[in-house]
């Protein structure tokens, strides 16, 4: 089965394109995107501290570009993941009625880790440990995945 994954945070610029980075870098076999729930940096590169950060675990985040979560997304992707229940709360508002598109916490595929979200790290300046969190959520995504 092809999966259609989507990562989405407030801004798609820290949170969603480092988990769209980091699971394209283990599983590549499967399509991805990221987006934001506001509108604020349509357009921009992911933010610079995120990509270094990423960069030193061997992720190249720069050709990502942040756009804003749509409605249309419900029915383009298979499996919609949100960093924060305030994403899932802005992504559910706009579920059109009738679909079923499954909404996930990332945090939820790494139980282990006892985070229930993803810290922006925009405001925390955490960058590392929110790359660690999104590092072991996506080792359980992929392993959802395959089954």
């Amino acid at each position: 089965m092809t999966h259609r994954i989507l990562f989405v945070c407030l801004g798609n610029i820290c949170r969603s394109p480092a988990a769209e980075g980091v699971f394209r870098a283990r599983a590549p076999q499967y399509t991805t995107d990221s987006a934001g729930t506001s509108g604020w940096h349509i357009g921009d590169a992911p933010y610079g501290p995120m990509q270094k950060a990423a960069r030193a675990r061997g992720i190249d985040l720069g050709d990502l570009r942040a756009r804003q979560f749509v409605a249309a997304d419900f029915d383009r992707f298979d499996l919609i993941i949100g960093m924060d229940a305030n994403n899932i709360a802005d992504i559910e508002n706009l579920r059109p009625y009738g679909n079923d598109t499954p909404v996930r916490l990332l945090t939820d595929f790494a139980p282990h880790v006892g985070a229930d979200q993803v810290p922006d790290p925009y405001y925390t300046r955490d960058f590392d440990g929110a790359l660690d969190l999104i590092e072991s959520a996506v080792e359980g995504l992929d392993a959802h995945l395959k089954g």
